[in-house]
């Protein structure tokens, strides 16, 4: 559990003690002596309180108070004086600190104002991460330049306006689907109530219930002995994400449909039903008529999911969306190894282009990552991109070694066209460069192409 970590300033060393051993039963405390000490630990260490004493030697604790402030530290500060320096506080109270004590302390007030400046800090990190979700998933700031993007995003707009409708988002593995999920909850009134996230197929399917659903103390062998909320109740007010809803087992998808139909459950081993209010978005890769067809997935359910579907391209199929994906990794990326990539070559960028991208926008934030980690200089090259293998090549890998000569003969048409087609993947799509590599003129080259694309 996390503890809060309190500094106390002060240059008496009983006050110190005193303070130090009250503060530690409940808090990480540290103590120093001096505004400057203060200073050196708060530029090493995220502190979530300050008790500061305004008399201080050297730099007294109204001119702490400033500089804490100038340097844009966000910790609540309380001061503490040895008498009620009216005109000190009210100035200390100007420069945002949270609250004053007046020595001899109180130990009961102590208590109270610590316990409240703490939730102060608590509610104002909240706030900024809330506000960090908003900008993050602000339509204007998701990669969507594609088409089939455009609509998704439309879309999940759309539904974000409902307060409670089920959405259910389809795609292959790394295109993104939680992310339309956040778009949905961070732009709905359920905003500032949890996003809670469950991977139905991560979790064993003897524990599927009472992951959801939670369970009462004694409820099973080896549960905690105060029970525990499931997902469903914590998501109360908020939005429940169910991803990779089609490696749910068939017994909790009876209790998932009638939970999505009454919005009720009983926990394992309850007796009284719970009530929350709670948006569920689901998401699958696999498409779910098909799980039904396979006997799978419970019709019943899939309609009751499918009330707004949204389906997302893969990425190959979202050309517009490559170049500024890179883009976006490379700045993300240059920041974490402090490099200066600045964009890609057009030899790189045809390869980009033109790769599969079977992990989706997985694959190239991982492809991204690994160049700016390894590799130098102020873009992506192609050699940069070498280890990765388009699939047309990977499937004819075989091809590198010389053909085997058999009683049926070889068909030396089909063995040019596969390396020349092999040749144009591994150049990105450079039909100059592909040439020299057949050792063959670029014309060759391109009534030969015109010749195998016309047969096809």
């Amino acid at each position: 559990m996390y503890r809060h970590r309190i500094l106390i300033v002060d240059d008496d060393k009983l006050l110190q003690k005193s303070l130090f051993n009250i503060l530690s039963e409940k808090y990480d405390a540290t103590v120093v002596g001096s505004g400057e000490e203060a200073l050196q630990y708060l530029a090493r260490n995220n502190t979530d309180l300050v008790l500061l004493d305004i008399k201080l030697p050297g730099m007294d604790g109204v001119e702490v108070l400033k500089k804490i402030r100038d340097q844009g530290l966000e910790v609540s500060v309380i001061m503490m004086t040895a008498f009620e320096d009216v005109k000190t506080v009210i100035t200390s109270m100007k420069m945002g600190a949270f609250d004053y004590l007046v020595k001899p302390l109180d130990i009961e007030e102590l208590e109270v104002i610590v316990e409240k400046a703490l939730e102060n800090t608590q509610l104002r990190q909240e706030v900024k991460e809330l506000r960090k979700q908003l900008a993050e998933f602000d339509l204007e700031n998701i990669i969507g330049n594609s088409a089939g993007m455009k609509q998704a995003l439309q879309l999940a707009d759309k539904i974000a306006r409902s307060y409670d409708t089920t959405a259910l988002i389809e795609g292959e593995t790394g295109t993104g689907k939680e992310v339309i999920a956040k778009v949905i909850h961070y732009r709905s009134a359920r905003s500032r109530k949890p996003f809670i996230s469950i991977n139905c197929g991560a979790i064993s399917k003897d524990l599927v219930e009472s992951e959801l659903f939670g369970y009462e103390k004694g409820a099973f062998t080896g549960s905690l002995p105060q029970g525990k909320k499931g997902k469903c109740e914590i998501a109360d007010q908020g939005t429940l994400f169910l991803d990779e809803i089609s490696e749910l087992a068939l017994s909790a998808q009876v209790k998932l449909l009638r939970f999505l139909e009454e919005r009720e459950f009983y926990p394992v081993g309850a007796t009284e039903k719970k009530k929350v209010d709670v948006r569920i978005i689901a998401a699958t890769n696999k498409p779910l008529e098909r799980c039904m067809r396979d006997g799978a997935f419970r019709e019943d359910l899939y309609y009751r999911l499918n009330v707004a579907k949204i389906i997302l391209p893969p990425l190959r199929e979202r050309q517009a969306d490559i170049i500024p994906f890179v883009d976006f990794f490379l700045g993300k990326f240059n920041e974490k190894f402090g490099k200066n990539f600045r964009g890609v070559s057009p030899e790189a960028e045809r390869f980009l282009l033109n790769y599969r991208w079977e992990g989706n926008v997985r694959e190239i934030k991982n492809t991204v990552e690994r160049i700016v980690l390894l590799e130098e200089g102020e873009r992506i090259e192609r050699n940069h991109l070498s280890f990765l293998v388009p699939a047309q090549a990977a499937e004819n890998a075989g091809s590198d070694a010389a053909p085997r000569l058999t009683a049926g003969g070889v068909d030396l048409v089909e063995i040019n066209k596969s390396l020349v087609f092999k040749a144009l993947e591994m150049t990105g799509g450079n039909k100059a460069e592909a040439a020299k590599l057949l050792g063959i003129s670029r014309p060759t080259l391109v009534y030969r192409l015109n010749k195998y694309r016309s047969e096809s």
